[in-house]
């Protein structure tokens, strides 16, 4: 029987890096990208820390608040997430040219949404990067994985122009923003058609499920994760007596995924509540902001555990950088 070498050791890690050249470039890259994000996350977490000064007897009871069971269920819902959009990754990447096992590049999603907790871009390049290694044959160039990023990310974005009207109490956004990011979102995605439609090789086969290869069913796992991510946050609310509606429950959504895109790490959480909801008190907004960020980490260790596991149990782990998923990424290379 072979042995088992596990570390969790970081792998150089960098979208615009070879395996071959700049290993400390590509180290470096790595650093600083969870660097930046530490710091981010301190700077906020600091912040919260000034806002919640004197109420600290409450921020405690509402964590208190909620029951082990329904944080079990938020996590499981996080899962659930993961699961459907790590599906509309498959379908983009089958649509492009990928025959890789539907089993192998659920392992490189489950490591690569575990590193998305610290931080996204990572997180894209951990994936793809676990993809290309175990299976660089079986799928699409880097170039086109990335692409294959493109549909996904434009009905999530999509998703959240088309209910950003809920920003408008909370945040106090004038009426008729919401409209121009409609507007604005319908142009992007007509170009996208358009683009599919004029370009089909190299980077460009990325976005082939967009000419309806799958597109249904792509939008239809989108919106399963997107569903789930809403029942949780409306969840982990309620669970701490704030009395919110689902269209609350969206608002936070849209907040995190909006300040997901900065370098704050597992800080979303209590980051977006606060923003959203500050307003129906800002000891138990931060409480569920806290609650959801531990069961959206929570579900992604899960699911990274399940990836591990699965791995050994499928003929045990050869390198280390194997056992973690997480090699060092190519750069992309014209298609």
């Amino acid at each position: 029987m072979r042995g088992v070498r596990l570390t969790l050791e970081p792998v150089p890690l960098a979208v615009g890096c070879t395996a071959a050249d700049g290993n400390l470039d590509c180290r470096w890259s790595f650093r600083r990208r969870v660097g930046l994000s530490a710091l981010g996350a301190l700077i906020v977490l600091g912040g919260l820390g000034v806002v919640l000064a004197g109420r600290r007897e409450q921020f405690v009871a509402a964590l208190h608040t909620a029951p082990i069971s329904l944080l079990g269920v938020a996590a499981a819902l996080q899962v659930l997430a993961l699961l459907a959009r790590t599906e509309a990754w498959n379908i983009c990447v089958r649509a492009a040219g990928g025959s890789v096992g539907r089993r192998l590049l659920f392992r490189a999603a489950g490591v690569g949404y575990l590193a998305s907790v610290l931080n996204g871009s990572v997180g894209m390049a951990v994936r793809i990067a676990s993809l290309r290694r175990v299976a660089p044959r079986q799928t699409p160039r880097v170039p086109a994985l990335l692409a294959a990023e493109v549909p996904i990310i434009t009905v999530e974005v999509a998703l959240a122009a088309i209910f950003s009207f809920t920003l408008v109490a909370p945040l106090g956004v004038p009426w008729w923003v919401p409209a121009i990011a409609v507007v604005a979102v319908g142009g992007a995605v007509a170009a996208l058609l358009r683009t599919s439609e004029n370009r089909k090789t190299g980077l460009w086969m990325g976005l082939a499920v967009v000419r309806g290869r799958g597109r249904g069913r792509m939008i239809a796992f989108v919106l399963l994760a997107v569903c789930a991510q809403v029942v949780r946050n409306w969840l982990m609310l309620h669970a701490i007596g704030v009395n919110v509606s689902i269209f609350d429950a969206m608002a936070l959504l849209i907040a995190m995924f909006t300040l997901g895109q900065l370098p704050i790490g597992p800080s979303i959480g209590p980051a977006a509540a606060v923003l959203i909801l500050g307003g129906n008190g800002v000891a138990a907004a931060a409480a569920a902001g806290v609650l959801l960020a531990v069961t959206g980490t929570a579900g992604s260790l899960c699911y990274a555990g399940w990836a591990i596991v699965d791995r050994m149990v499928a003929g045990g782990l050869g390198p280390a950088s194997e056992a973690v998923a997480a090699p060092a990424a190519v750069s992309p290379t014209p298609g």
